[in-house]
């Protein structure tokens, strides 16, 4: 049964679970209805000629100073594979329409370099400047970690607070403990506009 945590929790990922390597990590979100098909409202939600909201997921592998020290260390739809090939984005969906995972993330955990110590989640709003949207036009936010060996969800955290007049959100992370591997669930959101501006955050 997977386990359900709240904003802040971390939890042990590897730790009784010496089998654990390849993961999958799903990240979904809906957009707001505006309870009208039509009309300006509407239209920002699919309902007219407005663009809808394209959130796209990343992955940055830092090293033990929380640094990245490689492009080939963020993962995102123009780069879907690490350097090492331990973390790959399977695509891009640019309407977060539908039910389960929007977006996802294969992560093989005995495949990543031994100076990566963290891996980070994070979705942003492509074009949120130009298109003039925030993450409170979404809702229904989550990260969830599903073991690819028997399909079982192992960690779902959904996102709650009110992220309106933000436009990136670190989701959570896993990271080295003591030799195991760990996630936190971290929910924080941000202004950030694109992938490139969060990235120069660790270079």
């Amino acid at each position: 049964m997977a386990i359900s945590l709240q904003k802040g929790q971390k939890v042990d990922l590897t730790k009784g679970r010496a089998g654990l390597s390849s993961i999958t990590v799903g990240l979904g979100w809906d957009p707001v209805s505006s309870g009208k098909p039509k009309g300006l409202l509407g239209g920002l939600f699919g309902g007219g000629s407005a663009p809808n909201i394209d959130c796209d997921a990343s992955v940055i592998l830092l090293d033990k100073n929380d640094k990245l020290t490689s492009k080939n260390n963020l993962i995102y739809f123009g780069n879907k594979t690490s350097g090492d090939g331990s973390v790959k984005h399977t695509g891009d969906n640019v309407t977060g329409d539908g039910d389960g995972d929007d977006e996802q993330i294969i992560v093989d955990l005995n495949r990543i370099s031994p100076s990566v110590e963290k891996i980070v989640f994070v979705v942003n709003i492509y074009a949120c400047v130009q298109r003039k949207q925030d993450f409170g036009m979404i809702q229904n936010a989550f990260i969830r970690l599903v073991d690819n060996s028997n399909g079982q969800e192992l960690i779902h955290f959904n996102l709650t607070d009110n992220y309106s007049g933000l436009t990136s959100l670190f989701v959570g992370e896993i990271y080295r403990h003591n030799g195991e591997w760990k996630f936190n669930a971290i929910g924080n959101g941000t202004k950030d506009t694109s992938i490139s501006e969060i990235a120069n955050k660790y270079a």
